[in-house]
Formats: structure tokens, C-alpha cells, sequence
């Protein structure tokens, strides 16, 4: 609990340092793209630090390419 604490502090700093100047430059695209980035981020980060496992995204893609690979290397053959 204290490192998911330590996270949302970090997190606040983050928000403190990089959100203000894209508010006062009108930049809402750029300010919207970040919260949205930033809250995935969050979720992540939140969930690596309590009990729940994340998969690797290393093995999404593999799983997604596994089945071309084993047809190519059949040609090759």
C-alpha cells in the first residue's frame, strides 16, 4: 500500500510539472492525449504494485505471430 501511495505522489508531481504549461498554451489536444497516456499509465502502475499479475506484451505478440513464423519457416524448409 505504501508503494501504490509512493506511485500517486510521483504521479501528482508529474501532473504539477508537465500539466500547467500545456494549459496555459491552450494546447487541449496535447493535454488531453497526456491525461489519457497518463491514466493508462496510472492503472498500470497501480496494478503492478498491488497483487494482480500482468502479462508480458512480449508474449501477446508472440502469440500473435507465432502462427506466421511456423508457416514461413515450413516454406523455407
Amino acid at each position: 500500500m505504501l508503494a501504490i501511495a509512493g506511485f500517486m505522489v510521483i504521479v501528482a508531481g508529474i501532473i504539477a510539472i508537465d500539466a500547467p504549461p500545456l494549459w496555459r498554451k491552450k494546447q487541449k489536444k496535447e493535454l488531453w492525449i497526456f491525461f489519457i497516456l497518463l491514466f493508462f499509465g496510472t492503472t498500470l502502475g497501480i496494478l503492478h504494485f498491488s497483487i494482480h499479475k500482468i502479462p508480458n506484451p512480449v508474449n501477446w505478440i508472440i502469440i500473435v505471430y507465432k502462427p506466421f513464423s511456423d508457416m514461413i519457416a515450413t516454406w523455407l524448409k
